[in-house]
């Protein structure tokens, strides 16, 4: 799954940043002068203290760093984690609606406002991590992404890299088709719509929900990208 970070268009150029390399290393265009400063509010789908998502190396935290050093300070992003400012799946609106300048998520969650953004994640029996890289700078397929995303004024970049998506974890043995009928799985994307067609009983929750979720029934398995 490609974690990414889209911001709106407008605070993108006016800042001038001219781009970003796979680990969230943001670069400023000289064309900007150097006194001017910039305060910018950025929302995440994952829970506080999230390793690779929200903290550590190739983390949100890590973009944020990455980026005041690149600029010497002049653009200062404040981090907010899903729940502190927007639920986890609200940052697109909260983007595109100007509340903050910055999201962190995957592309899929906002599938159900553009399909083709399910591509723009992990998609079942898809590419490599190594493979979607390619994709990404020598295929094409960041312009095919900022394509969809200029219709919302928005612009992404990617920002780490977790893997591929998994199966899922399951609270009771899986042993053919017929377990899956009526089975209540926390699982997005394409992978959810396949695993839907099968008789599973899709839900949909954020990463932080996702234990309290198995531990109470609510639902009896899930997955979680890396």
């Amino acid at each position: 799954m490609k974690s990414r970070t889209f911001m709106k268009r407008r605070a993108f150029l006016r800042a001038g940043l001219a781009g970003a390399a796979a680990g969230g290393a943001v670069l400023a265009a000289p064309a900007v002068h150097a006194a001017e400063k910039f305060r910018w509010k950025m929302t995440t789908s994952f829970p506080p203290g999230l390793p690779f998502y929200q903290s550590g190396p190739g983390s949100a935290e890590w973009i944020v760093k990455s980026i005041d050093e690149a600029t010497d300070g002049r653009l200062k992003i404040k981090l907010f984690a899903a729940g502190e400012l927007v639920k986890w799946n609200g940052g697109f609106d909260a983007v595109t609606g100007g509340t903050v300048e910055a999201n962190s998520a995957v592309a899929y969650y906002w599938s159900g406002k553009a399909p083709a953004l399910q591509y723009f994640g992990t998609v079942p029996f898809g590419m490599t991590f190594q493979g979607q890289n390619a994709w990404y700078y020598h295929g094409g397929g960041l312009e095919l992404w900022n394509e969809i995303y200029n219709d919302f004024g928005v612009i992404g970049m990617p920002c780490g890299n977790s893997g591929v998506q998994m199966t899922g974890w399951f609270k009771k043995p899986v042993k053919g088709l017929s377990d899956f009928k009526g089975l209540k799985m926390r699982i997005p994307g394409l992978g959810g719509k396949i695993y839907k067609a099968i008789g599973v009983n899709v839900k949909s929750l954020g990463g932080g929900d996702i234990f309290p979720a198995l531990e109470r029934g609510v639902i009896d398995a899930a997955e979680w990208v890396g």
